[in-house]
């Protein structure tokens, strides 16, 4: 009997998803090496397994997603028209494309070892659950607390459990007021990770593309950026609170106590203090101490679990490596293409920049300060990823000694920058997935529901990043 088109083509699929997968693998395994020995002799190695992820990646994304292929391949045979040390930008590029591809893996392992857990599940629920009083706050905290541990996953665990919450609620009128307030706080949490978390990208990206700096450097004032965009959320939540056209009925008591947070804050803290301990030790920048310590921290975890009574330890690991993985193809491939584009338009954008008689460096230094605040989340109103906004910007960008200002205030400003258009652009995650929970559009959320913050924000950010490179950094 023969196989009809279709049923031959899901294996075929599920053959280059499990291919994918193990690819991903390999070259976060290189990358690591290539981080902590400092190597270079695999280096064309991991370029070949690149372009075969990318290959692979290509045959199994929507065509918005290749459509990012297509224009690397255009920047890159325009970069050898161009000539000059076109070698050396393409291995520059591929370069950055495999430190994302390996950065994501790492991430993921951690993501896949969190979700299962009761013990995390149990602490969302408890967050969810707090009174209107604090659950802003609860839910903001908490949403910062479960992006490190599960990236985008956080919102997807926190937005299904608020809106699970919610829909407790008879009254529809205080069910979409609680629904829509909780998944501001959730969404406004995760962003707020963004300017300071040693796993977020924005840090991983901006200290990479700016010399002299690192977490360690830029950690302080990226706290100071996080705790005003809190305290920006909190206080445009707590004043302009809906006006309801009934009183509410009383809510239950939350289940459980603070105590459900502690295995979330146990492991947060075995991170934080694993970074430290190993940094002091080795010296290894800090985001490539994460490309290690998460996976292994994330292997301990999964052998807990399974010796509990949790799945098999070898079904779990390869549920991450064939399904859990290839389930990422399109943000992986879209990460890794914005990161190689950036780099390899970059020197094709220069010269053009410079032709037009726009001269960055001739502008007002607090003018250029502020506008990577503004400029970020603007592009991102047009579809440009972050990555791929940063690293085409930043090689334009006047020097921090041109500037007068140390590093650390540009990184500063372009992570400030990272986390606005995070939560503003219609085309990130964040506001895909709370819309899907909200029921309601990605640019409804980002410029309806948050754009009174956004319009604070991009007065506030702006005078602190101004405030950190003139007066206290």
């Amino acid at each position: 009997m023969r196989h009809s088109p279709e049923q031959g083509a899901a294996p075929a699929a599920h053959r280059l998803d499990r291919f994918a997968g193990l690819l991903m693998i390999l070259v976060t395994g290189l990358v690591i090496i290539r981080e902590w020995l400092g190597t270079t002799v695999q280096e064309p190695l991991v370029d070949l397994l690149m372009v075969a992820l990318i290959a692979v990646l290509f045959f199994r994304v929507r065509a918005n997603r290749k459509a990012f292929v297509y224009v690397a391949l255009a920047l890159t045979g325009a970069l050898i028209w161009q000539g000059g040390d076109w070698q050396g930008t393409v291995a520059k590029a591929f370069h950055q494309a495999s430190f994302i591809a390996a950065f994501f893996t790492a991430l993921a392992t951690l993501r896949s070892a969190a979700e299962p857990s009761a013990a995390i599940r149990a602490s969302g629920t408890f967050l969810a659950e707090q009174p209107p009083g604090r659950r802003y706050l609860a839910l903001t905290t908490g949403g910062t607390a479960f992006a490190l541990l599960l990236n985008y996953g956080a919102i997807a665990l926190l937005g299904s459990l608020a809106t699970a919450a919610a829909q407790e609620e008879p009254d529809e009128e205080i069910r979409n007021h609680r629904r829509r307030r909780m998944l501001l706080a959730i969404q406004r949490g995760f962003v707020t990770s963004l300017p300071w978390s040693p796993l977020s990208f924005a840090i991983a990206i901006s200290t990479a593309l700016i010399p002299g700096t690192s977490w360690e450097t830029v950690v302080l004032p990226a706290l100071g950026t996080a705790l005003l965009m809190t305290g920006i959320g909190w206080g445009l939540d707590t004043i302009f609170k809906p006006k309801l056209t009934h009183p509410p009925r009383p809510r239950a008591k939350p289940h459980g106590t603070w105590a459900l947070m502690l295995p979330l804050v146990g492991l947060l803290a075995i991170l934080v203090t694993s970074v430290l301990i190993f940094g002091a030790l080795t010296g290894i920048r800090v985001i490539g101490l994460v490309l290690l310590i998460v996976p292994v921290m994330a292997l301990v975890w999964t052998t807990l679990q399974a010796r509990g009574g949790g799945a098999p330890l070898g079904a779990r690991l390869r549920t991450y490596a064939f399904h859990d993985m290839p389930g990422y193809r399109g943000e992986v491939l879209l990460l890794m293409m914005a990161g190689y584009i950036g780099t390899v338009g970059a020197p094709l954008l220069a010269p053009i920049v410079k032709a037009s008689g726009f001269h960055p460096e001739d502008l007002p230094h607090w003018l250029v300060l502020a506008g990577l605040v503004w400029i970020i989340p603007l592009a991102g109103q047009f579809a440009m990823n972050p990555i791929l906004a940063v690293t085409l910007i930043a090689p334009l960008l006047p020097t921090p000694d041109q500037l007068g200002v140390s590093p650390v205030a540009l990184v500063t400003a372009i992570t400030a920058g990272w986390a606005l258009g995070g939560i503003s652009s219609p085309f990130t995650a964040t506001t895909l997935l709370v819309g899907s929970f909200g029921n309601v559009s990605a640019r409804t959320v980002g410029l309806r529901w948050n754009g009174g913050y956004m319009l604070v924000a991009l007065i506030v950010l702006p005078l602190w990043v101004l405030a950190y490179a003139y007066l206290i950094g």
